[in-house]
């Protein structure tokens, strides 16, 4: 046994219908027996992040075990996204429990995709797994993407995972790709053909059939401590605190429920990568020790010793400080109702809209926009889906008379707002379908307007994501919009805006406003929306005031 511990690579481990998975294994030094890290993965086990790892789980007495899941890099069989990823994550750790250098505890760790794969291997109950390690996992179908299960962005990643090896998306033009109708052929427009992406045309709201991807409905059938970490600009983030609140709420058992644990960083998708995210310095507190904190949490999972960690660990932007809270929400929130005002032209930053906490005492006008599908509200990001969005400056996106704009007057002292955010808005269109979005901003005095968080919520899947229900034209319903969460300090001096429009793109799809076939659609038809807060109608924007 040398000092760096036995490794082998390629080792063809069968899953019980006897399709192999190509399978890496870093052994630390010592005789053992050891505890294991599992990591499975569509993005090439010889991925230098991957090879990171090692060091980090073997100097620990970890031994590490990376797979490539079914139908990619070595690994046999077809690639059908998680199709196959609860059992054959379950055939995995097994597979690792019978190993003579194996002490029959496994940790399952995982990121993005990864991440939504422990929770299907977890689904299926592997005797000898004993905890979750997740970092920015994604949520069940319609809960990033309300409008179509889908982001337009996500025809990248079907190019970066098409065939057995990672391929790549440079010289593709995709701002363009992305403008590309009907959305059914966009893979055919990017030069390539994903079974994939016509696997996601293929559903209009979250049926049945999508249902062996779901995982946050099953909580309760899970048993297991969970390190849930993810970044307020995680481009997936929403599913982080929703399950550590879902596991805490409903796991099969109360040693389960208090051994979650939620870490929120300052990060992007990338998460603990660097102190900046586009023009924004967090601070040198930003980056921390990831490492240490994963083996706390999985030590202390097999009984190794205690996680005296606090259940909830958030950095909270504008002090640029971490800060150990009990629960999520947080308790002591005052849930703060800041109420839509305007004289009826809210259009742009340069309107009279107005965001204060009384609620409208007469009849306001609305505010009216028109919305066109062929000239969309621009959403700003990178080109392909390794991160959309960021705590980007809308101030020039803001001057367009579609985007309408509520604003605080400056604030006497700073105001936190931590937590999920969420509007509600009456509001009316003259198209039977159509969306409406929301963008929570800090306007500092510098006239930086910094994107926090926002949300969607798609006409026809008001009534919920799995039954469409075509609006009324001019019927005013009121309608909730999910805004996500953040974790922001307002400084004294800044403003708090909402922006309240019909589309971020390429974000989300574009809605046509015709309420026909999202996959195959292409007939635009511009949509005059209006956005109502009277006495009867009060629209307000409800904001986790952390006192």
């Amino acid at each position: 046994m040398t000092r760096q511990g036995l490794r082998r690579y390629n080792l063809m481990v069968p899953m019980r219908d006897g399709v192999r998975m190509a399978t890496d294994l870093y052994l630390p030094p010592g005789d053992g027996p050891h505890p294991c890290i599992l990591g499975r993965t569509p993005y090439n086990k010889c991925n230098p992040g991957f090879g990171k790892l090692v060091g980090a789980w073997n100097s620990r007495g970890w031994a590490l075990v990376i797979q490539d899941v079914r139908g990619r890099g070595d690994s046999e069989g077809e690639f059908e996204p998680h199709r196959h990823d609860g059992v054959d994550g379950h055939d995995a750790v097994e597979w690792i429990a019978a190993q003579p250098w194996s002490s029959g505890d496994v940790v399952v760790q995982g990121a993005s995709y990864g991440a939504h794969a422990a929770w299907l291997t977890a689904l299926q109950h592997p005797a000898h797994l004993r905890a979750l390690i997740v970092m920015v996992t994604p949520s069940d179908p319609f809960v990033e993407w309300p409008t179509s299960g889908h982001s337009p962005m996500s025809i990248s990643w079907c190019r970066l995972v098409d065939g057995r090896v990672m391929q790549s998306t440079d010289g593709i033009p995709w701002n363009e790709v992305y403008e590309h109708l009907p959305l059914s052929s966009m893979d055919e427009r990017a030069g390539f053909s994903s079974a994939h992406w016509q696997r996601l045309m293929q559903h209009a709201v979250r049926d049945e059939a999508l249902d062996f991807l779901r995982y946050q409905n099953r909580f309760a059938e899970l048993d297991l401590p969970v390190l849930h970490v993810s970044g307020w600009y995680d481009d997936e983030q929403i599913g982080t605190p929703l399950n550590f609140a879902g596991m805490v709420r409903e796991a099969a058992t109360e040693q389960a429920r208090r051994k979650q644990r939620l870490l929120m960083g300052p990060w992007g998708h990338a998460v603990n990568a660097s102190q900046k995210l586009g023009e924004v310095d967090f601070g040198p507190n930003a980056v921390i020790d990831l490492e240490s904190r994963w083996a706390e949490f999985a030590n202390a999972a097999i009984g190794r010793g205690e996680d005296a960690s606090a259940p909830v660990r958030i950095f909270v932007m504008g002090r640029d400080r971490w800060r150990d809270e009990q629960e999520w929400p947080l308790q002591r929130t005052r849930w703060t109702d800041f109420f839509l005002h305007s004289g009826g032209n809210a259009n742009s930053r340069f309107g009279d809209g107005r965001l204060d906490t009384q609620a409208p005492s007469h009849d306001e006008p609305s505010d009216t926009y028109l919305y066109d599908p062929a000239r969309p509200v621009p959403f700003i990001t990178d080109e392909t889906s390794s991160q959309i969005g960021g705590p980007d400056d809308y101030s020039a996106i803001e001057q367009r008379g579609d985007v309408l704009c509520y604003t605080t007057e400056p604030l006497d002292e700073d105001v936190e707002v931590t937590g999920p955010v969420r509007l509600i808005v009456h509001a009316s269109s003259s198209a039977v379908d159509t969306d409406f979005t929301a963008k929570l901003v800090d306007v500092h005095p510098s006239g930086f307007c910094q994107r926090l968080c926002d949300g969607v919520v798609r006409g026809r899947l008001r009534e919920g994501v799995d039954r469409e229900v075509p609006m009324a034209p001019g019927q005013v319903y009121e309608l909730s919009i999910e805004m996500w969460n953040t974790c922001q300090v307002f400084g004294a001096g800044h403003r708090i805006r909402l922006e309240v429009s019909s589309s971020a793109f390429p974000k989300y799809d574009r809605n046509l406003n015709t309420g026909e076939a999202v996959a195959t659609g292409t007939r635009m038809v511009v949509a005059e929306n209006r956005v109502w807060h009277d006495a009867a109608r009060p629209s307000r924007l409800i904001l986790p005031v952390i006192p």
